[in-house]
């Protein structure tokens, strides 16, 4: 018995030796693409997942057609009730040729939109990416999920009272000596 508890242990330590860093070799997997003109610079707008679900992480990829090489860009984006991110491009961590957003989600199911700005050698741009479908979240109801990761804490909280009111701990002597 302890000889298979030690080697599922040692199996348990390695596997975090055995299992590749996501994305690490600078390929970016891209299931959809749209192409966007923000003023004079043609920008290619990639998702790592399509159809877009709310809450759901993914990747966002842009670059303009001649490279993001002298270039600053702003995105903003525009959720269905309003809701607004304003934000600069950055460099994708696992592409640094290209600007992104590394494993992001959208809170809101509806139609999005994103408003780009880029400055450049060719002067200032703007353009935005119109009507972009998000749906539902994935999965069984917000609700739901916290009740079950909630159901261990009321199970642990129910064994430390039922041990409390076996021990009984004020109705003991000894509880009221210091010596």
């Amino acid at each position: 018995m302890v000889r298979a508890l030690l080697l599922a242990l040692g199996l348990f330590l390695l596997l975090p030796l055995t299992v590749g860093a996501h994305g690490a070799d600078g390929v970016i997997t891209e299931r959809h693409h749209e192409e966007v003109q923000v003023g004079p610079y043609r920008l290619h707008v990639g998702f790592s997942e399509w159809p877009l679900r709310a809450e759901r992480s993914l990747d966002f990829i842009f670059y303009p057609a001649d490279g993001i090489e002298g270039k600053t860009g702003i995105i903003t984006a525009l959720g269905p009730d309003g809701w607004v991110e304003r934000e600069p491009l950055a460099r994708f961590p696992r592409a640094r040729m290209v600007w992104g957003l590394d494993v992001r989600s959208l809170p809101l199911e509806g139609n999005w939109q994103f408003h780009f700005v880029i400055d450049g050698p060719l002067g200032r741009g703007e353009g935005t990416l119109h009507t972009i479908p998000v749906g539902s979240r994935p999965g069984p109801p917000a609700a739901l999920s916290w009740l079950i990761g909630f159901l261990p804490i009321l199970g642990l909280l129910t064994l430390i009272v039922m041990a409390w009111r076996q021990v009984k701990p004020m109705q003991l002597a000894e509880t009221y000596h210091w010596s």
